[in-house]
Order: C-alpha cells, then structure tokens, then sequence
C-alpha cells in the first residue's frame, strides 16, 4: 500500500511559505469577491432605475462571477484540509457542483437576453443613458480595481486565473453598457442597449456552454482532457513483467485531482521473485511522469494470469 502523504510539518520553511501564499492568495479573493458584489448590487439598482436590459444582463453576469470568486475562495481554503473516513476527497467536489450551477444561469440569462434583445431591437425603451453611464462607469471601476488586487497572483494556480478571467468578462461587460450609454447620449439610438445586451449574451452564451461541458465530462467521469489512455496502456505494457492491463480508468474529481486505476497482469514468476514492488513502483512513476497530465493518485490491482483468466475484463 502506498500514502501519499499531502501534508507539512508546521516547521517546514517550504510549508510555511506555501501557506503564506494560500493566505495572500485568499486575502486576494475575498477582496476581489467583495468589490464583485458590490458591482451586482450597483448594476441590479441600476437596471431598474434605467430600463437597461444590458445593465441587467451584466449585472446577472456579474452576479455569477461573484459566485465562482466565491468558490474560489472557499476551495483555496478547502484544498489543503485533510479528508475523513466519509468525506475522502474533502470538500473537493464542490467547485465541480458550483461550475455547474454558474453554466446554468449563465446559460439562461445568455439566452434570455439574446431574446429579449432581439425583441427590443424593433421596439425600444427610453433608456435614462445618464445613469446608464454612471452606473457602467460603478461597475467598470470596481472590476478595474479587482483586476489589480488579483493580477498579480493570477499565473499561481487554476483559481486564481478563473477568478481573474471571470472579473476581466465582467469588464468587458461593464465597457459595453457604457459605450451604448454613449451612442444613446450621441445620438439617440435607443437600440444601443439592446445591442449591448446582444453582446454580452454572445459573450457569456459560449462561456456557459464550454462550462457546461467541463463540469459534465468531471460528473459523467470521462478521462482528463490531454490524457489518451491508448498511451497509457501501451507504455504499461512496455514495462517489465507486465503481461496485460485491463479495467483501466480514469476522471478527474476536481481541478487538479485527475487519478487512474487498473488491473494489471504480471507473470506468475514475479510474484516468487519479489520483484511486484518494483513494478508497481515503476507503474506509478509511469503515470505520474510521462504523460503531459501527470496522476499522482493511482490504484494498481496486481494479479497473476490465473487470477486474470477468472474475471470478466471491462475494457476501458
């Protein structure tokens, strides 16, 4: 049996600036999570102050932004605490869960405001394009200033550079509603709006889909993306004394987390010599190494041929 042993002895220099990051990083997003909250509430009395389906859209954008910083923040705590007999992973999972319910509203609004927009093009609405300026100028400075506390921890791990993707989207947003505040201003064109709120859906619609389909391949346990388990095989079984690998596979159950396992069939010899060890050390240092998604969680069943020819193969 092999531990992975994920933790740090307290006087650890490497732990303790390991952990000092994860606070700074931490510190960084409930900042950035606080001023993203403050935006929606801005952007929600905004819209109905101005009429503005464009605010309304990015304030509903900005909204589920604000949720995945919130993720953020909760995994960057979560990640390094210890698992328990019933919650083997932790609390891993629950940015999986929560990308899923970002995809799903991000989804409807895109689609909503796709609709509504299109309708809005041949009947528009006044639009108080003063306060639909001021308001867009609220929302731009505030994800300005989240994009600075976050710039500079935004390469130090996937979190930090969703977060930091999220705010720049809710930039983008922010910046179209003030520039159809502009042309409304400039030249009376009403539709602005609606072509704003047209934008953004296009902008967030693919956005949605694309996390739809990320959190569905973790849920339904497909293997990593960039790992081909083809390759996976054949160089197992380039490795000394292994005969056959079945039942091999692999997901991942978070970001980060992919892990492997497999049946693998040795010669009977290796089982009198000693030499299983070694192999399984091999084997794991295959998966963990080789590949460019390296699975330092693997499970390996080491069985003789005679154990093999009794079991029913499910080939991955």
């Amino acid at each position: 049996m092999h531990h992975h042993d994920h933790g740090a002895r307290a006087d650890d220099p490497a732990s303790s600036e390991t952990a000092a990051r994860t606070r700074s990083h931490r510190r960084r997003l409930a900042i950035a999570c606080a001023i993203t909250v403050g935006v929606v509430l801005a952007q929600a009395i905004g819209a109905w102050v101005t009429g503005s389906l464009a605010l309304l859209t990015d304030a509903v954008h900005s909204l589920t932004d604000s949720i995945g910083l919130g993720v953020a923040l909760v995994a960057a705590g979560l990640m390094h605490r210890a698992a328990t007999s019933q919650r083997t992973w932790g609390f891993r999972r629950v940015e999986i869960l929560a990308g899923l319910l970002q995809a799903t509203l991000l989804l409807g609004v895109g689609i909503y405001a796709a609709v509504e927009g299109i309708g809005r093009l041949s009947a528009p609405p006044a639009i108080l394009h003063i306060e639909l300026l001021i308001f867009g100028a609220v929302g731009l400075t505030g994800n300005v200033i989240s994009l600075l506390v976050l710039a500079s921890g935004r390469k130090a791990n996937f979190n930090m550079r969703a977060a930091f993707l999220e705010v720049t989207a809710d930039a983008l947003g922010s910046l179209a509603v003030m520039v159809a505040a502009v042309v409304i201003w400039t030249t009376g064109w009403q539709q602005a709006d609606a072509v704003a709120a047209l934008a953004i859906a296009a902008l967030i619609i693919p956005r949605a889909l694309l996390l739809l389909r990320e959190t569905a391949r973790v849920l339904l346990e497909f293997a990593p993306r960039g790992l081909d388990l083809e390759q996976v095989r054949a160089h197992m079984l380039a490795q000394d004394h292994v005969q056959e690998v079945h039942d091999l596979h692999a997901s991942t159950v978070a970001t980060g987390l992919p892990v492997i396992s497999a049946h693998v069939v040795l010669d009977d010899a290796c089982f009198r010599d000693g030499c299983v060890p070694e192999t399984l050390s091999r084997l794991k240092t295959c998966v963990a190494e080789h590949f460019d998604v390296a699975v330092e969680h693997s499970t390996f069943q080491l069985e003789p041929r005679s154990i093999a020819a009794g079991e029913t193969h499910t080939h991955a």
